[in-house]
């Protein structure tokens, strides 16, 4: 079962920048780091998250279930012909707040009958959403608060990723009456020093919220 101080981490669409928000967010927090399922052995985040907190190698926790492609977790499920169950996922054993990375957007799959909100809303997991500014972000951010708030998640707050837009961002805080929590710009450079400071940026932010 979860430790009682597990955060998910979910976004609003694919490729958005989960991973690098996600590390942030640890470090501000002093949290630790998981993704339970990765798909594709090429390029594996946490592999990335450890090189960027601070004593990462001790914060990463290594997957429940890691699949050979790069793809929807239920596709690459299928090809490795791999069963994901994740009411069976054994979880990271820690001291510290869990932050616990999806995959995709809220309603992706996670199994062949299974999306990342059904495995949010199993382990009841807080959740802060990550948003990036794009066409079409606005639509994106309403629906997938409209279904956490449906299915009684506790959602935590917004974090925006990434280039900011004061008027998306602005009317899907007052329209959804969610608020943004923190916001962490573009990283050009992607190593410790560059996520301390930014962590340090929004960590007073972050303080009696997470």
């Amino acid at each position: 079962m979860p430790h009682h101080n597990s955060i998910a981490i979910l976004g609003i669409h694919t490729g958005i920048g989960k991973t690098i928000a996600s590390a942030v967010i640890a470090e501000a927090i002093g949290a630790d780091y998981w993704k339970p399922v990765q798909a594709g052995i090429e390029e594996r985040d946490i592999d990335l998250v450890s090189r960027l907190l601070t004593d990462g190698l001790g914060r990463v926790h290594p997957e429940a279930v890691v699949l050979s492609q790069p793809m929807s977790p239920h596709a690459a499920a299928a090809i490795d012909n791999v069963d994901i169950d994740f009411t069976k996922f054994e979880w990271p054993v820690t001291n510290k707040t869990l932050l616990v990375e999806t995959a995709g957007g809220i309603l992706s799959p996670m199994s062949s009958t299974t999306t990342m909100a059904d495995f949010v809303l199993h382990y009841q997991l807080p959740v802060i959403l990550v948003v990036q500014n794009y066409l079409g972000s606005i639509n994106h951010s309403l629906l997938s608060i409209e279904v956490l708030k449906n299915r009684g998640v506790n959602l935590l707050g917004i974090v925006i990723n990434g280039t900011p837009n004061s008027d998306s961002e602005t009317f899907i805080e007052q329209y959804s009456k969610v608020p943004v929590i923190a916001r962490i710009p573009h990283l050009e450079t992607l190593d410790n020093a560059t996520v301390v400071k930014h962590a340090h940026e929004i960590k007073s932010r972050l303080a009696g919220i997470v």
